[in-house]
């Protein structure tokens, strides 16, 4: 078939409904979507005794295989468990007529709410018949941080209906461990450009797995071929909790879809048309004062801004990185004035204006996506992009890291590669240096006095206030050197 494709696989415990409403957002942007369910789901939960993970992988690549020859283009995507399935899949089928997604993917159980005792699970495996007998019941918060959603998750659950697993066996714990092994190696065997979508504030699994895999996949010649997007406000399910329409804009974009795939995200702003008319005003003012971060206030913490051309200027500024980057030329003088009126369409407004820059004026309009309250995105189309060419002069600023930040994500992956753990006083000043390299100054509530850690940690991160982010990620780069030295001289002696 000519259409491209996209092949889902849910995750444990789940049916094809753990990717939200991902079917029908890929088939509104001309994609045909395949699924599949995994052995041992589908009816209780007592059908998972006896599965393997081969059992899993195989009957994804017997999917795979069925399908991959059908289409000229065939994506791959995963969730939780799931992307741990694609990606052996991706591995060992060498795949190469489409892209990787993996989103949630626990290659470590390491999150805030798994207990510390964690790691004995791998004690009880050893001893015959605790697997079949031992049941892992589904608790709260159920990966939602959404309390609406979570609130009708739990109901869910205590009705006993049967949307997904309430409790799986230990065994079946034991066999996503063995996947997990599966994943970690050799993946830099994976041929295809791979995005990771992963929740800071996963509960299950820390954003450790996510560097894990964009490391790794993309090491050596292969670097660039991976990379991750990070959520701010969900938890383990990223598909149907707060972030869901930023994992279903990236998805999309990753596979070079158009905004028709977002569906009903785009055509209902879920505002009314007051809300809409306050925050354009709210858009405007920042705008003409040229307070970019204001306007990035205002927006999803994915907000992006899209710059056309081709110059210096020009370049996709997505989230806080994205605003440093774009503050960086439009200091310069940069603002918009003589706003026309607004022509509003669902989730979409349009508006005529005029990019000042100096001696430039450059007449065009500002396409700004709204939802709930929030910007989603700006684009800027000016009607004469040459002016800008001209005005600005220069290349197209890259859409990846800088070196420097490059530098401090490398130095970061090197760091949970030290022997020893580091003395207290170090520990918090990687932690304070890391934050401030990654998103500035502290923010949020200093913790009480009875979180003696949270409070330690967001007092020297506090201490930094007003460091530069290249001047904290520089110095960051140089600490974990240091110790990284000092524990190679430890170890030979």
């Amino acid at each position: 078939m000519a259409e491209p494709a996209v092949f889902l696989i849910h995750g444990l415990c789940g049916t094809q409904y753990d990717l939200g409403s991902m079917h029908k957002r890929l088939k509104n942007a001309g994609f045909v979507t395949y699924s599949i369910t995994l052995p041992g789901h589908g009816g209780q939960p007592s059908d998972l005794l006896g599965v393997r993970a081969e059992d899993w992988l195989e009957a994804v690549r017997a999917k795979y295989r069925e399908i991959v020859d059908q289409h000229e283009v065939l994506h791959v995507m995963g969730m939780c468990m799931g992307s741990l399935l694609a990606i052996e899949t991706c591995k060992r089928e060498r795949h190469d007529k489409g892209r990787l997604v993996a989103l949630a993917p626990p290659v470590f159980i390491d999150g805030w709410s798994t207990p510390w005792y964690r790691g004995l699970r791998h004690l009880l495996y050893l001893v015959p018949g605790v697997t079949d007998r031992m049941r892992v019941d589904e608790e709260d918060p159920y990966g939602i941080k959404n309390d609406q959603l979570r609130a009708i998750v739990r109901a869910k659950f205590e009705r006993g209906d049967a949307f997904a697993y309430s409790w799986v066996p230990l065994a079946c714990i034991r066999e996503v461990d063995r996947l997990r092994r599966f994943v970690r190696k050799d993946l830099t065997r994976i041929p295809c450009p791979t995005l990771v979508i992963h929740a800071r504030e996963d509960e299950l699994t820390s954003v450790r797995s996510a560097n894990f895999l964009v490391e790794h996949i993309g090491a050596g010649k292969r670097a660039g071929q991976a990379r991750m997007v990070i959520l701010e406000n969900s938890y383990h399910l990223i598909c149907v909790d707060n972030d869901k329409e930023i994992v279903a804009q990236r998805t999309l974009e990753f596979f070079g879809a158009s905004d028709a795939g977002l569906g009903m995200s785009r055509d209902d702003p879920r505002m009314s048309r007051e809300a809409i008319d306050a925050l354009l005003a709210a858009v405007r003012a920042d705008l003409e004062r040229a307070d970019l971060a204001a306007l990035y206030e205002r927006g999803i913490p994915d907000f992006a801004w899209y710059q056309p051309g081709h110059n210096r200027s020009t370049g996709i500024f997505r989230g806080g990185k994205g605003l440093a980057r774009l503050q960086a030329w439009a200091g310069e003088g940069l603002t918009f004035t003589a706003f026309g009126t607004p022509v509003l369409n669902a989730g979409m407004a349009v508006l005529p204006t005029t990019l000042k820059a100096g001696s430039l004026a450059s007449q065009g309009v500002l396409a700004i996506s709204l939802h709930q309250g929030r910007l989603i995105e700006a684009r800027w189309f000016p009607d004469e992009p040459a002016l800008e060419d001209a005005h600005f002069g220069g290349e197209p600023v890259p859409d990846g890291p800088s070196p420097a930040e490059a530098a401090f994500e490398a130095a970061a992956a090197l760091s949970r590669t030290l022997a020893r753990a580091p003395d207290e006083a170090s520990l918090l000043r990687l932690y304070a240096l890391y934050k401030q390299g990654s998103l500035g100054d502290a923010s949020g509530e200093r913790p009480g006095v009875l979180d003696v850690v949270g409070r330690a940690k967001y007092d020297a991160w506090a201490s930094l206030q007003g460091r530069p982010r290249e001047q904290a990620m520089s110095e960051y780069v140089a600490l974990v050197q240091q110790l990284k030295a000092a524990d190679a001289q430890a170890v030979a002696a």
